[in-house]
């Protein structure tokens, strides 16, 4: 029996970066719809074996093109390649020559900033990265959010801070922190990845500024290993990176097949946005209700209950069973109960089992998540997971 050629593709990512996972995620969703013969070559850190890159005797390559010593390096490539990365003002900034699959970092920070007005603020800032040739992606972002502001008639608050490091450290939170405390309030945050959005979080933590009623914050990435590390929820738009692998893929295959595609660019938009509490920004008048609603959500998987609450805010538990039904219309509990079945939903959606996800958001048995789960929300929680993935697979195909 006679088997077409195996193509050799060498995929030039950074398996750390979870932009990156996602796009290789894509091409291999696009490899299993065609049933593409490719082998694939790749490393965890492509960045480490560069050099020399330019005598590979494969058949083609797709590549994260962000750094510009990765564009520099391809260019003396004699074989097909394709570029992704992120979406540029000027088409100066883009490698020449070669087609390029971009996520669009205007759509991103534009889904960003509508959510954030869609909340009720009228006040808004960026959380960005210093400065250089590899954030340059960083820059762009900022790029739009200044044009989004400009358009609105505001002027755009952009803080970079520094490159955190073990050293600097402690030097990069002060300098969070002071920020957060300059800037008017309520404001609505847009942090340049989920990473940035992670630091601001702990800032705004340590300075006891409430979120999201003093600050709401959003980031890009919707990062799993982000969601996981957090106290509180993190919102998050989706980029399109899948959507980004299996387009590079498909280009390089019309390559492979002798299409001349050199100087394409496609740009594809945020897939939507992951919606969390860091972001669901909410007029709280009492100053015990907004202290109470910040302490709970910060330990309600700890298994707090409304007397612990009652103590921090510093009040009898009555009075803030009283505040509670006149601010919110609910009670202390029911605002627990809420942020750990927040919680739940948010450990459905990874591969934990559902015996450590009850765990995790402070239910005390498998028994209980089942019960609140079909008295709160019809379904039990494997059959919400499921529904959950349905959901996300429709996501990725459309």
């Amino acid at each position: 029996m006679k088997t077409s050629k195996a193509h050799r593709i060498a995929l030039l990512f950074n398996a750390n970066k979870t932009f990156d996972r996602e796009v290789m995620s894509g091409i291999a969703a696009y490899l299993a719809s065609r049933r593409a013969t490719w082998e694939l070559f790749l490393e965890e850190d492509f960045r480490l074996r560069l050099g020399g890159i330019e005598h590979w005797q494969g058949d083609g390559i797709i590549a994260d093109m962000d750094d510009p010593a990765v564009a520099a390096a391809l260019a003396r490539c004699k074989v097909p390649v394709v570029a992704v990365g992120g979406s540029y003002a000027s088409p100066h900034d883009y490698p020449a020559g070669v087609p390029y699959v971009a996520t669009d970092n205007f759509e991103l920070i534009k889904a960003a900033y509508t959510h954030l007005v869609d909340a009720g603020l009228h006040r808004f800032a960026m959380f960005s990265l210093p400065e250089s040739a590899q954030n340059r992606w960083a820059q762009e972002r900022e790029k739009a959010f200044r044009s989004l502001m400009a358009q609105d008639g505001m002027t755009a608050e952009i803080f970079r801070g520094c490159e955190t490091s073990v050293q600097e450290w402690d030097e990069a939170v002060r300098g969070q922190v002071d920020w957060l405390r300059s800037l008017p309030k309520p404001v609505g945050i847009i942090a340049v990845n989920d990473a940035r959005a992670r630091q601001l979080l702990q800032a705004c933590l340590l300075a006891g500024i409430e979120v999201p009623e003093q600050v709401a914050l959003i980031g890009i990435d919707n990062d799993p290993l982000v969601r996981m590390l957090t106290r509180i929820p993190l919102s998050s738009v989706i980029q399109g990176a899948q959507e980004m692998g299996r387009t590079a893929a498909s280009l390089v295959e019309r390559m492979l097949h002798g299409a001349k595609l050199e100087g394409l660019r496609v740009l594809v938009p945020p897939a939507g946005i992951q919606a969390a509490i860091s972001s669901q920004h909410q007029v709280i008048r009492h100053p015990q209700v907004m202290r109470a609603r910040h302490f709970i959500r910060q330990y309600a998987c700890q298994g707090i209950k409304t007397h612990q609450v009652a103590e921090h805010v510093g009040v009898s538990r009555s009075s803030l069973e009283t505040y509670f039904r006149r601010e919110l219309g609910c009670s202390v509990h029911d605002v627990i109960l809420r942020c750990k079945l927040d919680a739940a939903k948010a450990g459905l959606a990874s591969e934990r089992s559902i015996a450590e996800v009850a765990l995790g958001s402070g239910f005390t048995s498998i028994q209980y998540l089942h019960l609140v789960f079909k008295r709160e929300l019809g379904c039990t929680p494997r059959a919400y997971r499921e529904r959950a993935q349905e959901e996300r697979g429709l996501l990725a195909c459309g």
